[in-house]
């Protein structure tokens, strides 16, 4: 039986903390987190928002089977064969990597993330990284129809329309006194829902952790808005790249003001709000809040690789 309950809670009364100690070069500058990673342990976030709306059309549509992409380390695997289980679908999860699906039992002892979402009762299709960037072509898709029959298809990272108005209720009469609210970026669709869902007078700042360009003309498809900017200095080599400067500082921030921080997003994303802050990008008294997207699960597969490589940890 299909049971959508969890995703019909709007969680809006999410804790807002305030950080301290962020008055740089004389000026007083005011920071704050959304709490978002607080929703679930795994579904949390921009998973949750961007999840929400979709599953509830799945179960409007009579759907049983959620089929979605992404690579070995996806947060967003996790998640929707997380919410698959607390739901009752069946999840397809077509993944990034045909060597991964060669010796299944081997991945799944040095990946947690497939190990998870298996768990979870995801039934994997691992593809080559060809057919993976044509995934759109009508071939392929019709390749999965029949292989798998009728499904709920979820795109890569979760963007869609529906996950966009799911993404505009991150913002609410809680977070309407904050002039700048900043986030991570990834496929663009949280970003574009807060900025649908922003007040004339906030700015929205958005931190890409990936390289590249693409990120403006895909924000650009789901608001009309102006109100907002990317800063694109701080993707630390790309998507899942990290280095021991970012380790530290996530691991410095937990100490300091006890929220943990993943390297993938919201790392990033605060590392580089910090270093705008101490730079004296804004002005006297703004008043910021980052919003915490969620995908700490991704952090104990970081931890392996980490691991493997002899670094530092994410503690």
């Amino acid at each position: 039986m299909i049971d959508v309950s969890f995703f019909e809670n709007d969680f809006n009364l999410l804790q807002v903390q305030e950080l301290a100690g962020f008055s740089r070069g004389g000026r007083t500058i005011e920071l704050a987190v959304k709490r978002e990673e607080l929703i679930h342990n795994v579904v949390s976030g921009n998973k949750f928002r961007k999840l929400k709306y979709n599953l509830i059309a799945a179960k409007n549509q009579k759907q049983e089977t959620l089929l979605t992409f992404g690579g070995a380390y996806s947060n967003h695997i996790a998640a929707v064969a997380k919410a698959g289980e607390l739901c009752g679908f069946k999840t397809l999860g077509v993944i990034r990597g045909e060597e991964l699906g060669e010796n299944l039992l081997q991945t799944l002892q040095q990946n947690g993330t497939l190990k998870f979402a298996y768990e979870c009762g995801m039934h994997f299709h691992f593809v080559t990284r060809s057919e993976y960037r044509n995934k759109q072509t009508a071939s392929f898709r019709e390749s999965l129809k029949t292989k798998f029959g009728d499904f709920y298809e979820i795109p890569e990272g979760g963007t869609n329309d529906l996950a966009v108005k799911g993404c505009t209720e991150i913002l609410n009469s809680d977070t309407s006194s904050y002039d700048v609210i900043a986030c991570a970026v990834g496929t663009g669709g949280t970003i574009a829902g807060i900025i649908e869902g922003s007040l004339p007078h906030q700015k929205i700042i958005g931190f890409p952790a990936l390289k590249g360009d693409f990120l403006t003309d895909e924000i650009k498809k789901y608001t009309s808005k102006t109100n907002w900017q990317l800063i694109r200095d701080y993707h630390f080599g790309g998507y899942a790249k990290m280095n021991s400067a970012l380790i530290s500082f996530i691991n410095s921030f937990k100490e300091k003001h006890g929220i943990q921080l993943d390297p993938v997003y919201t790392g990033k994303m605060m590392y580089g709000l910090t270093e705008l802050i101490e730079s004296g990008f804004f002005s006297e008294n703004t008043r910021i809040l980052a919003v915490h997207t969620g995908g700490l699960q991704g952090i104990a597969g970081m931890n392996e690789k980490l691991k493997r490589k002899g670094q530092s940890l994410i503690v």
